[in-house]
């Protein structure tokens, strides 16, 4: 999955990737493991926060949150304990970087979480890992027990006076437990279904308290930025667009896989020249930029920096860096089914648009796949879709509408050339009327 260095990578969260026992903590040691930690402590908590301002961080999850800021909600001045949850409950369709993380360099996301207790004055958090991956329970276990023998956990650290415990928490394998709200429903034992906000996490959170949530990537940087300085991260990338991210290429290249890059950098050379081009010598038709909650690109649309502020300028998003190429020979209807078909299964059910939408939205799809669409069935599904957009409690219910509106609106021809092929039989009135 994680390939050798291209020369066009710049790895820094991926850089101890591929050395012997990457996992251990003295291989962690050895290559400036918590170091970015000895030097949170000297500072203040306004002062790293400052820093994460400054390298223009912005969340690894899909939303692309400005990181400090985020950080910066939490109120001090509240007597409630706080929080530090981490999001491991990678699911988006076309997303694998945050395993790699856990699995090839798990103390650099416990150095994160430590920062981040750090800055906002916590003493527990948790790190929450979907069902699936629970091999990597085993792993992050493993790293935790490491931290904890060499005095990275526990009490006064260091002998700085920091407190924290961190500890792993599998959830069932819910795709819906990404979402934040509903992942600290199911972490406080509840079933996992979104809030209605506000209130939103800083403020109020797990069990109620101020909680720092991110997602594995976005603490897995944080050593990097106090480490290197916020500025000298931020360079790394575009204006308001600090440094690298891991982005998971998979579909018709020659050489799927996932790759560090700086913010900015050109997807046409991402999937001709790190990719090695289109598999077969076929020709690029699609680009779904950003895991499949993301709309997807034209061929045409496929030469731009890929940055959060250029995806949106296109009319898509960054994402969870899922970035899933088509080639000429794909079928986008089906593609919108299969893409329908996860979105339908993993629905909570919790409000109806979502539920009802997610279904209906499966069901027209499926006919117009199987040969028996309606010619009203086009404008049918668009206008289901945008009705859906913004009127479910979660994001879930728009990342089941963004990308149909995407499919319809880019390739709207093959929906109806998919028409023209239908099987379903035409009656003339006179047919009508023999038949009564």
């Amino acid at each position: 999955m994680f390939n050798d260095p291209h020369p066009d990578e710049v790895r820094v969260i991926s850089k101890r990737f591929g050395l012997p026992n990457s996992a251990s903590i003295d291989t962690y040691l050895a290559n400036e493991g918590y170091v970015a930690l000895m030097k949170a402590i000297e500072m203040s908590p306004e002062q790293i926060i400052d820093e994460l301002k400054i390298s223009s961080l912005r969340g690894r999850g899909g939303a692309g949150f400005p990181t400090g800021m985020k950080w910066s909600f939490i109120p001090r001045d509240n007597p409630k304990p706080k929080y530090v949850v981490v999001n491991a409950d990678e699911s988006e369709p076309g997303t694998c970087k945050d395993r790699l993380l856990i699995e090839n360099d798990p103390h650099q996301l416990i150095e994160g979480c430590l920062i981040a207790a750090r800055t906002i004055g916590c003493k527990k958090g948790y790190i929450y890992i979907r069902g699936e991956y629970r091999y990597l329970i085993d792993i992050m276990d493993k790293a935790l027990a490491e931290a904890y023998a060499h005095g990275y956990l526990g009490k006064n650290i260091k002998g700085s006076g920091l407190d924290f415990d961190l500890y792993t928490h599998t959830g069932a394998g819910a795709y819906e437990c990404g979402e934040e709200s509903a992942l600290l429903e199911s972490l406080e034992g509840k079933r996992g279904v979104p809030r209605i906000r506000p209130p939103f996490p800083a403020v109020a959170g797990l069990y109620a308290s101020p909680t720092v949530l991110n997602n594995v990537e976005t603490f897995a940087t944080v050593p990097a930025v106090l480490r290197m300085g916020g500025q000298a991260y931020a360079d790394l990338g575009t204006p308001k667009n600090g440094g690298t991210r891991m982005l998971c290429v998979s579909g018709h290249v020659n050489r799927p896989g996932v790759y560090e890059v700086p913010l900015g950098f050109p997807m046409h050379k991402m999937i001709y020249e790190v990719c090695g081009g289109i598999r077969n010598g076929k020709k690029l038709k699609a680009v779904i930029p950003g895991g499949s909650s993301s709309p997807v690109l034209r061929a045409e649309e496929c030469d731009f920096p890929m940055d959060y502020d250029n995806y949106a300028r296109m009319k898509t998003m960054a994402g969870s860096g899922g970035m899933m190429v088509m080639d000429e020979d794909t079928d986008i209807v089906k593609v919108a089914l299969r893409t329908m078909r996860f979105y339908a299964h993993e629905s909570c059910g919790w409000c109806i648009p979502c539920r009802e939408g997610t279904t209906w939205l499966r069901k027209i799809l499926t006919r117009m796949d199987e040969g028996t669409g309606r010619r009203a069935d086009i404008d049918l599904i668009h206008e289901l879709a945008k009705n859906m957009l913004g009127r479910t409690f979660c994001p879930l219910g728009d990342a089941a509408a963004m990308p149909t509106i995407g499919f319809v609106e880019k390739f709207r021809e093959e929906f109806e050339a998919r028409l023209r092929e239908t099987t379903v039989p035409v009656v003339s009135p006179d047919q009508l009327i023999s038949i009564s």
